[in-house]
């Protein structure tokens, strides 16, 4: 049989004993399809299915790479491939699997939205924010501290150490960290404390009394983002984002940083690392007359 066949026996096998969807299973068939292609176009001749070799395949990834695919594009289609090649050697089609050597792509990072530092004084100004105190107060702490939106909603009122402008946070895995507070951010929680009219414990509440919904926060703080930012992405991670973009840029410790947003490791705080790099480069192409 070539290659064409075993491809057709390969989509039935992820149909009838793999139960893919229709969509995945469509999505195979369509990588399988780029890689005949690609042998067409590379070397003029689909070869026979044991002929293929580690040294065949991994063009392929530069092939795709060439028709301006993603990576995650690109990633899902060598997974394709690899999945086909092994089934290949399961069922003992093949003696040995010439895509296991192949490394996958890597997926593309998504760099996190923020606010530049004029949307960030915008959004606190008077003549823009004209939210009630409450909402006030949890920008202020969602940028100012790098709060997560549940951090910040289970706030409890003997969390904020006044004196030493230190706030207690309870996060991920119920972890506890002391996160800085600023001045601002205390003036804000002052202001909205002599407007709130409950009696629970927590700092945010809702009007029936009870903890504030992240719903509710949710919307607040969009609505109040919207006004100042065209930024793809609004919502209260945009300030926490906001927080540690603008630390990192003012040359604050990535280790500090890490800390206190509560990261378990420093890897998944060097994204921010990655967004001053990238502004960096953008500046660099707009400005250098030789860029």
């Amino acid at each position: 049989m070539n290659i064409i066949n075993y491809i057709y026996n390969f989509h039935n096998y992820l149909k009838n004993q793999r139960n893919f969807s229709v969509r995945t299973v469509i999505t195979y068939e369509r990588a399988l399809n780029d890689f005949l292609n690609y042998f067409e176009e590379t070397y003029g001749v689909v070869p026979e299915i044991g002929e293929i070799q580690t040294e065949d395949i991994k063009p392929f990834l530069g092939w795709l790479h060439d028709r301006n695919l993603s990576k995650s594009s690109i990633k899902l289609k060598v997974s394709a491939i690899k999945s086909f090649f092994k089934y290949l050697r399961k069922h003992n089609i093949i003696d040995i699997n010439p895509a296991k050597a192949v490394a996958t792509p890597k997926k593309e990072k998504k760099l996190p939205s923020y606010l530049t530092k004029t949307e960030t004084e915008l959004l606190f100004s008077e003549a823009i924010c004209q939210s009630s105190p409450q909402v006030v107060c949890l920008i202020e702490l969602l940028y100012g501290c790098g709060l997560r939106i549940s951090e910040a909603l289970n706030l409890k009122l003997n969390d904020i150490d006044y004196y030493n402008k230190q706030v207690k946070v309870l996060g991920k895995g119920n972890r506890e960290r002391i996160v800085p507070i600023g001045s601002k951010a205390i003036e804000a929680i002052k202001n909205h404390l002599k407007m709130r009219r409950t009696s629970n414990n927590y700092l945010f509440s809702s009007k029936t009394g009870k903890k504030l919904n992240s719903a509710v926060a949710y919307r607040q703080i969009k609505q109040e983002i919207t006004k100042v930012s065209g930024t793809k992405r609004k919502s209260p991670h945009t300030l926490r984002h906001t927080f540690a973009t603008h630390l990192l840029d003012n040359g604050a410790d990535l280790k500090a940083v890490s800390e206190m947003l509560g990261h378990r490791s420093l890897s998944t705080t060097q994204v921010y690392t990655h967004l001053s790099i990238e502004r960096l480069k953008q500046a660099y192409k707009q400005a250098h007359p030789k860029a």
